[in-house]
C-alpha cells in the first residue's frame, strides 16, 4: 500500500486506499488509478473471468478487448462507458 487515497467511483468511499500504480496501460489505467480504490479493483479482477466466460469473449476477435473494457468501466462506475448513455431527465410537462 502506498498511503495514497481516492474517492472511489464504484463504492463511493472517500479516502479509500488507492492503487499503487496504473493497473492497465494508457489513459484508461491512469483514470482507474485516479478514480477506483484498490478493493474495488481487486473485486473487478475476480469478476473479470466470469465476465469473459459469460460473454463468451474470444480474444482472437479484436472487438473482445473493447467489450471487456466496456464491462470493466460499467462495473467500476466510470463515466462514459462505451455503449451506455447517461440517464436522461424525463420531460417535466
Amino acid at each position: 500500500m502506498n498511503g495514497a487515497t481516492v474517492a472511489c467511483a464504484r463504492c463511493g468511499r472517500s479516502g479509500a486506499p488507492a492503487l499503487a500504480k496504473a493497473p492497465v496501460p494508457g489513459p484508461l489505467g491512469v483514470e482507474i488509478r485516479a478514480r477506483v480504490c484498490s478493493e474495488c479493483w481487486a473485486e473487478w479482477r475476480s469478476v473479470e473471468v466470469m465476465a469473459i466466460n459469460e460473454l463468451r469473449l474470444n480474444f482472437m476477435d479484436p472487438s473482445a478487448q473493447d467489450i471487456l473494457a466496456a464491462e470493466m468501466r460499467r462495473f467500476l462506475g466510470l463515466d462514459g462507458a462505451p455503449g451506455t448513455e447517461p440517464e436522461k431527465n424525463p420531460d417535466p410537462r
